[in-house]
């Protein structure tokens, strides 16, 4: 979920709570809340506790907790508050820009589980951290640690997506981080997508995986095609995600702002790009 700021710069919580509830409407089971699409890097540790209590307690789905960092002591720190804000599992990110080596993801990743008695989804994003968590840690980390229980997988890496699935089979539920590939991350053991895109084609993403829960791969097909624009505005060069999401949820009508440096604000060719990308898909709807 995209973070709502005021003119001033602040988090606005009222509009928080207003878009939390507005995304289950549309067909979200849960909500990730400081992660990478709400500008978490730009939030304070107190303003990421009182969001995660703000958007816990509007909404009935569960909620993850980004509370993690580069810093691991940081990272347990803050991630043992965050049980007392009413949170329902944590996200927890591969560490970013020091690279470490997979014994020193594993270190950091397991000390973050060990910090909470909390249900636990790994992170594993090497675009942003510049490193991927191997197959091999995630299982480890998952056999040694009874609340490491999902993976987010936005490595586009699908042969070892498949085999992590195939070795822990239900010991752990494995979500597409990508809007674009949600479909093939399903067709080897997925069971769903941490999206984007779904702030306003929710619809559309909770219909392809309830299709596939069904069998129904033609429809699947359908919807993965309709939803192909907007996992293609989601973010680009010019316009790093989140700046289109908040774009998208602005022509909605929600008065989320702008982005936080050093992403900083959108511009009217953005603003006019959302309104096509979210008009369009309404039209395709019937």
């Amino acid at each position: 979920m995209v973070t709502p700021f005021g003119p001033d710069g602040s988090i606005d919580f009222d509009v928080a709570g207003e878009l939390a509830k507005f995304l289950v409407e549309q067909g979200s089971d849960g909500l990730v809340i400081a992660g990478s699409t709400g500008e978490g890097t730009s939030l304070t540790d107190d303003e990421k506790l009182s969001l995660f209590s703000c958007v816990a307690q509007s909404v009935t789905v569960p909620v993850l907790a980004g509370s993690t960092s580069s810093n691991t002591a940081h990272s347990v720190a803050l991630t043992s508050q965050v049980a007392k804000t009413g949170v329902a599992g944590v996200l927890a990110t591969t560490p970013a820009y020091s690279r470490p080596s997979q014994n020193g993801i594993a270190a950091h990743l397991g000390a973050v589980a060990d910090s909470t008695e909390l249900p636990v989804m790994l992170y594993d994003i090497p675009s942003r951290t510049g490193r991927k968590i191997a197959s091999s840690t995630t299982i480890d980390l998952v056999r040694g640690h009874s609340n490491i229980v999902a993976l987010k997988d936005a490595s586009a890496d699908l042969v070892s997506a498949a085999h992590t699935k195939a070795v822990l089979g239900d010991e752990l539920d494995l979500y597409s981080g990508d809007d674009g590939l949600l479909l093939p991350f399903m067709a080897v053991g997925g069971v769903g997508v941490v999206s984007v895109a779904a702030h306003w084609a929710g619809p559309e993403f909770a219909g392809i995986v309830r299709s596939v829960e069904v069998g129904d791969w033609p429809k699947a097909r359908i919807l993965n095609e309709r939803v192909h624009a907007s996992c293609a505005f989601e973010s680009t060069e010019s316009y790093p995600n989140p700046m289109p999401s908040k774009a998208a949820m602005r022509f909605l009508g929600f008065a989320v702002g702008q982005c936080r440096f050093p992403l900083g604000p959108g511009d009217e060719t953005l603003d006019e790009a959302a309104a096509h990308t979210v008009t369009s898909l309404r039209a395709q709807r019937g």
